[in-house]
């Protein structure tokens, strides 16, 4: 614990604040209750200084996300700062009206972290369109970008924390089949690069995008030579920040161990119970599978079902010998949680690097509690909680919302095709249900039950994306259904 938290809460007191308020702003930023409750005691105010002055104390609230902060007016003239937890990776949640997610912006507040560290950083903003390069926390240069992958496509280019993982001057892309000149690999098949051109030497169509990051070639060979390999490149895109939108409260009680419903845009949550808990999550796995497969294979590619891979699996389909394309592996690794796809696909790669590929994608999305140890869930030491996986929910229906598509079955005009099979088996609890917009299931002994799903509920006019998340359950289609029926009640408006 700090030895600064108890003179902050005497900060916050003479300003105004009331015990309570105190404690929401520190569960906030991350500090532990039991910190909370010393700190609380060696504070010299008992209690808060009640007054008619909340408020003042209520223009501002601290909220700290993994080491950043930002104070408002009234805090700054008290003089209240608010010291970071030592623990900072992890924000807990809260209930309430308010956005209570902190995690989420963690993008934001990693780039504070780098350059208060004076760390050197390549900041690629998809929404404004930018790229700024860092040297020893001080911004060097900005350039604009050129294009990036489509919206919702199979090359959308992807947000998260990763660096750069080679250089070259100019690397031939087996899937475009075209140069990309000063090329730096960043995430899979994902590459910083300046402008595209055939092996003719005609430079491709401004429309062309292959879901690099394409930057003028005069602007990609100034970063090409400023930055190094390891450089940590932080990709952000404005879907990941909160909106404004605003509910109240509910409360809910549920027989599962942990479980967490909120809202995927502006991160409030609605009923939360052990949500940070670290547990096994089984079958759930087979989402992180869907990602690293889409971001480092190329999905034409056709691969060898082998021996090892026909492991045990709810519904047999394969045989040793089967050739099928890693797109096609996708449709059972969804839909019937195939764990002879998973096997596949991670062997047809290295399965040790997979698996390496699936731990580093996690931490990249900020998902700091989870581990993975197979490609299927199987194994109960594949973990996460909760909040972690609020955070994989938000980045696929953020970045890869076609792996969605293929768990809900509704997987329209695919540059890939459709699928081969015609007797799959959708095991998707609420598949049918009309704001159904996809999700997974898992069961194992260890794990129990568990369900990642996410609806699109129509509330007071929008369309909002409710992620609801069920970990160690006896019955996760019955708490699954609860949670949603108990949020439709009260809040799903046309």
């Amino acid at each position: 614990m700090s030895d600064n938290l108890p003179q902050y809460i005497e900060d916050r007191y003479v300003g105004g604040a009331t015990k309570r308020e105190v404690e929401k702003e520190l569960r906030t930023a991350g500090w532990k209750k039991a910190d909370i409750k010393i700190a609380l005691r060696q504070s010299p105010y008992a209690s808060p200084l009640s007054s008619a002055s909340m408020v003042a104390a209520a223009l501002g609230i601290v909220i700290l996300t993994v080491g950043t902060f930002l104070v408002t007016a009234a805090m700054q003239q008290q003089g209240a700062h608010l010291p970071i937890p030592s623990d900072w990776t992890h924000a807990p949640l809260s209930h309430g009206g308010e956005p209570a997610l902190s995690n989420p912006e963690f993008f934001a507040t990693v780039k504070q972290d780098f350059i208060e560290k004076k760390s050197d950083l390549i900041e690629v903003d998809l929404s404004a369109m930018t790229l700024n390069v860092y040297k020893a926390g001080e911004l060097a240069f900005s350039v604009p970008i050129m294009t990036k992958g489509k919206e919702g496509s199979w090359w959308e280019t992807p947000a998260g924390l990763y660096a750069i993982t080679t250089k070259e001057e100019s690397h031939f892309s087996s899937f475009g089949k075209v140069y990309q000149p000063w090329s730096m690999a960043f995430q899979g098949n994902f590459f910083i690069h300046g402008w595209p051109y055939y092996p003719g030497g005609e430079a491709v169509a401004s429309t062309y995008s292959g879901g690099c990051v394409r930057l003028s070639t005069e602007d990609a060979e100034k970063v090409f030579n400023l930055v190094d390999v390891g450089t940590p490149v932080l990709v952000f895109e404005e879907d990941f920040s909160s909106d404004d939108f605003s509910y109240s409260s509910l409360s809910a009680p549920l027989s599962a161990g942990s479980y967490l419903t909120a809202d995927l845009k502006n991160n409030q949550v609605f009923y939360s119970e052990e949500a940070e808990k670290v547990v096994p999550i089984a079958s759930i796995t087979k989402l992180m599978t869907a990602l690293v497969a889409t971001e480092y294979l190329n999905l034409d590619t056709v691969a060898v079902v082998s021996k090892e891979a026909l492991v045990y699996t709810s519904i047999p389909r394969f045989k040793v010998g089967d050739e099928i394309s890693i797109y096609q592996l996708l449709f059972p690794l969804l839909t019937e949680s195939s764990n002879e796809a998973a096997e596949t696909i991670a062997r047809h790669y290295g399965r040790f690097l997979f698996i390496e590929r699936m731990n580093d994608k996690a931490k990249a999305i900020g998902m700091t509690h989870s581990v993975f140890v197979d490609p299927s869930g199987a194994d109960a030491g594949n973990v996460s909680t909760a909040e972690d996986l609020f955070m994989l929910a938000k980045y696929v229906y953020n970045n890869r919302s076609f792996v969605f598509n293929i768990t809900s079955g509704n997987l329209k005009g695919s540059a890939y095709g459709a699928s081969v099979f015609t007797d799959l088996r959708n095991l998707n609890h609420l598949v049918s249900h009309k704001y159904f917009f996809g999700g997974k299931v898992g069961q194992t002994i260890v794990a129990k039950e568990t369900d990642l799903s996410v609806f699109e509920v129509p509330v007071e006019g929008e369309i909002r994306p409710l992620a609801l998340i069920v970990l160690g359950s006896d019955n996760s289609e019955q708490d699954t259904s609860y949670l949603l029926n108990q949020f439709l009640e009260r809040y799903a408006k046309p």
